[in-house]
């Protein structure tokens, strides 16, 4: 019976053509059911003596089935692969498909080269909140109640509960939060990028746009330590031939206070329409942080000094790549953004 089983089984595998036919083969003798699992049903017929000798036998052609059914399995699943690769064959000299580059927008790479040149004269990158409380927009950089900026009609405020809370009009407030986080009122040296909101919007406005503040604090900060730093950091960003110019002016939070000017980089300083033929543009605020403001966020005025200023991104990104209107910026235009590349700016500022 086992001899006829195993001529059986050989004839069976040999004939197999594919591994669908070879699991049929494999439920046929090892399934519950299977020829070769019955035999051991058989077992309690068999006389003791020869039951060993009939289990030998049983494990003999069950190895037989397992090996020959293991070569065949390895057998067809390899031409299964081969079959695979070929049909997925690439075609490695053909041109491959273009990969669209994105680009940057104007203002993250603008932002990035400040932040870059900041960074490399030891500056600390720090970014406040867009939703701001009064008292930090306002009070503890000494705009007292009444001032322009504070009007309803030129800052959002939030409703009902949260009436104490405004979008932020100035990146100034980011300074506020430096200076309290600092615990060991010790020196600072940060640059806050970010977006500030008003209620202004035309060609050269917008109800949302980027500035960038800088503050500094230590021993024996003057006026001569703002001085320098602005004049190479205007030259690093607009080149070296640039003339700076310092105005006396007024800011609640600075004492004293100075609107900073650069040559006009369209008519380099002869007069034109864009410097409206004065030869100069307007870049930037500054001025000695006021020793109130800086006591009112814990700093010894008597022992710490220090200096800050702020300007409008939006406005370098105009000046540099010639935007005649500051709604084209944040307008979502792919084709305007796209006019933008990385690569092209790796040399700008180093």
């Amino acid at each position: 019976m086992i001899e006829d089983l195993k001529k059986e089984l050989e004839l069976d595998l040999e004939k197999v053509s594919n591994l669908s036919e070879l699991n049929e083969i494999r439920v046929k003798y090892l399934g519950k059911k299977g020829l070769i699992t019955e035999l051991n049903s058989h077992i309690k017929e068999i006389p003791n003596e020869e039951k060993k000798s009939f289990g030998m036998k049983v494990n003999e052609i069950k190895t037989l089935f397992n090996e020959i059914y293991d070569t065949k399995k390895k057998e067809f699943e390899s031409e299964l692969l081969n079959q695979k690769l070929a049909s997925e064959e690439i075609d490695i000299t053909l041109p491959s498909k273009k990969v669209r580059r994105g680009t940057l927008h104007p203002m993250t790479l603008i932002t990035e080269q400040f932040e870059d040149l900041f960074v490399s004269m030891g500056y600390t990158v720090f970014e406040g909140v867009e939703v701001e409380s009064d008292e930090n927009c306002f009070q503890k950089l000494n705009l007292p109640k009444g001032h322009p900026a504070r009007d309803a009609q030129d800052t959002f405020y939030l409703k009902e509960e949260y009436e104490n809370y405004l979008l932020r009009t100035q990146t100034s407030t980011a300074q506020v939060r430096a200076m309290e986080a600092n615990k060991d009122k010790g020196p600072l040296r940060i640059v806050c990028p970010g977006k500030v909101y008003r209620r202004d919007e035309d060609a050269t406005h917008s109800h949302q746009f980027m500035q960038i503040e800088g503050l500094v604090i230590d021993e024996n900060i003057s006026m001569a330590d703002l001085k320098g730093t602005l004049e190479l950091f205007l030259r690093k960003v607009l080149g070296e031939k640039t003339k700076v110019r310092f105005r006396p002016s007024y800011f609640p939070f600075t004492e004293p206070s100075v609107e900073v000017d650069v040559s006009c980089f369209k008519c380099g300083g002869k007069g034109c329409s864009l410097c409206k033929g004065t030869g100069y543009i307007e870049v930037l605020g500054a001025g000695m942080v006021h020793p109130h403001v800086l006591e009112m966020s814990g700093y010894d005025s008597k022992k710490y000094q220090g200096f800050a200023f702020g300007t409008g991104l939006d406005r370098f990104a105009m000046f540099k790549y010639g935007i005649p209107d500051i709604r084209t910026i944040y307008g979502n235009d792919i084709r305007f953004i796209e006019q933008f590349d990385r690569k092209d700016e790796e040399n700008e500022i180093k």
